[in-house]
């Protein structure tokens, strides 16, 4: 069994690949039986899993550390080989939704694969790569960017990732000055982030425009591959949490900020939740998986031979350090059958987290990889985000192995700060909306939109002098807006999902988890509310539903004994 460290990378041929998967689909275009298509679509699909498995085995070693100047050179390769490659798999689905079989084909696929490949096909024009390829290149650099810090702070070198313990400091002074020297580079890098996220912005819209979009929201969506919903059901979403969880959100940081005994909730004291400081990981990186071996034992067989499975292949890079591009991510590699999971500990809830959050990504794909077909390796991203989220509230019972005689905290923490995502969760969407259907603002124009929403979603927000943070630039940090435009509310909608097996879980936790289960083993075959039903959810979208789903929520928080 060959671990991670130990997988060869090789540079694809991309000419030779693009020979072969056009070959394919000229043969599967005149393929006159169902047995002849069925496998010239594996052919293709082992094609296409094999350059994707290629693929993230250097994103992940590029982002496990930026400075590596091969992977650095290979992912530049990639930025510029994706749309290339991209080129043949439109083939493949122009061929593959015109076939003459194709009432056969979804029987033996699922009809999910020719929607997708149909939305697909609105996205890309060959006379586009080059302009899709800069693109990657701007994403590539504004993860440069936020990789490269090196900041002096409390006679150590840190990166963005390594503040996260002073941001939750007990004493005020540290949580202040730690914001202070991690803003003060953001703000320095404030300019070139700006330029950055105007270039895509600009890229995006001529790309939308060429392909005939009114602008890249529709382009975006496309993208995003949302089947059975649009623009107006997002906006009657945000609209419901403006109305239900605003004024909830609002409440719980009027609480806290008694609670932690300060004149007004600053910036800077947001992440500070209770006055004898936060719950935290009693215990190291080792330490979290000793626990999480015992928790993923305890939690179903599926689990624990999945974990096992991630360890003995190595496929975890978990703390943060010099060189590490921030955040955190699973992805996975096809043709390995392997999940993989990166993130930045640093001593903060937030590792624990990371070890729920992203391990609900990898034990779905664990558990959907019998399916071959690269569309359905993860669902759309709406529905991915249930099985992470969820996956947080299912681990419950064994938080106390992690955080002992802190664990009411960790709980009421965890919960309370899912709530209060919610709003920030969709200012983040709606801010991409008004940018991109206002292709033209300047930088300070952006800036100051997303001040204005901030002081709709998130009125509690307080910037004391901080000029930078004042001006609208919180943002800059938020990766998705520069690399993953319309992905943030997908987010909101799971989290909402989430909510509904955090609630049944209290009423019949082995129902809730065989459903879990079976949602985790659809992986992307089918779409995110045919999931949601299938797992025996209600829709976000549906009206209600969010009021109806976070009153027992609601009743748990404002009643716990920590709460004031």
């Amino acid at each position: 069994m060959t671990t991670f460290t130990k997988l060869s990378y090789e540079r694809p041929d991309l000419d030779a690949l693009n020979s072969r998967l056009s070959d394919y689909s000229v043969e599967l275009q005149q393929a006159s039986t169902l047995e002849e298509a069925n496998e010239l679509i594996r052919q293709i699909n082992q094609e296409r899993n094999e350059f994707e498995t290629q693929s993230q085995l250097v994103s992940i070693r590029h982002s496990i550390d930026t400075r590596d100047a091969f992977y650095e050179g290979e992912q530049t390769f990639f930025d510029d080989a994706l749309p290339v490659y991209e080129k043949e798999v439109q083939a493949y689905y122009r061929v593959l939704t015109e076939h003459d079989l194709r009432s056969q084909l979804e029987q033996e696929w699922g009809s999910q694969l020719f929607e997708l490949a149909e939305r697909a096909l609105k996205t890309f024009e060959e006379s586009l790569i080059p302009k899709l390829q800069e693109e990657n290149r701007l994403a590539t650099a504004y993860q440069k960017v936020m990789s490269a810090a090196q900041i002096e702070f409390d006679g150590k070198t840190l990166n963005l990732s390594q503040f996260g313990p002073y941001l939750q400091s007990p004493d005020r002074s540290v949580r202040k000055a730690a914001s202070e020297a991690r803003y003060t580079y953001l703000a320095d890098n404030g300019d070139e982030l700006d330029r950055i996220y105007g270039e895509l912005v600009r890229v995006r819209t001529d790309i939308a425009h060429s392909l005939g979009f009114p602008s890249f929201v529709e382009l975006g969506y496309a993208r995003m591959q949302r089947v059975g919903y649009d623009e107006s059901k997002v906006d009657n979403f945000r609209k419901q949490v403006r109305d239900v969880i605003v004024p909830l959100a609002t409440t719980l940081k009027e609480k806290q900020t008694k609670r932690i005994d300060v004149d007004a909730l600053y910036y800077y004291d947001e992440s500070f939740v209770f006055p004898d400081g936060n719950a935290t990981p009693q215990g190291d990186e080792a330490f979290i998986i000793e626990g999480g071996n015992t928790m993923y034992r305890e939690l179903s067989k599926e689990t624990d031979e999945f974990f096992q499975f991630m360890q003995q292949r190595g496929a975890l890079d978990l703390t943060a350090k010099p060189g590490k591009a921030g955040g955190g991510y699973c992805t996975y590699l096809p043709s390995e059958g392997l999940p993989f999971i990166f993130s930045n500990f640093n001593g903060t809830a937030g590792d624990i987290d990371v070890l729920t959050h992203e391990v609900g990504h990898a034990f779905q794909v664990y558990e959907s990889r019998h399916l071959t077909t690269p569309e359905y390796a993860f669902p759309t991203y709406e529905a991915c985000e249930i099985h992470s989220m969820s996956m947080e509230f299912f681990c419950w019972p064994w938080m106390e192995l992690f955080f002992g005689d802190q664990v009411d905290k960790y709980k009421f923490n965890h919960l309370a700060g899912s709530i209060t995502f919610l709003p920030y969760g969709v200012l983040v969407d709606e801010f991409q909306h008004v940018v991109y259907r206002n292709p033209d603002m300047t930088a300070a124009e952006r800036r100051q939109a997303w001040r204005d929403l901030e002081k709709v979603y998130l009125p509690h927000r307080d910037y004391e002098t901080n000029d930078y943070l004042e001006s609208g630039a919180w943002w800059h940090q938020q990766g998705h807006i520069f690399q993953s435009p319309f992905y943030y509310i997908d987010y909101t909608l799971a989290q909402v999902c989430a909510f509904q097996f955090w609630v049944r879980m209290h009423e019949d936790r082995e129902a809730a988890w065989s459903d879990y289960l079976t949602l985790c083993q659809a992986g992307g075959s089918r779409s995110f509310l045919e999931l949601v039903e299938l797992a025996g959810l209600k829709s976000p979208f549906e009206d209600g539903v969010l009021k109806q789903t976070v009153g027992q929520i609601e009743d748990y928080l404002l009643k716990h004994p920590l709460a004031n």
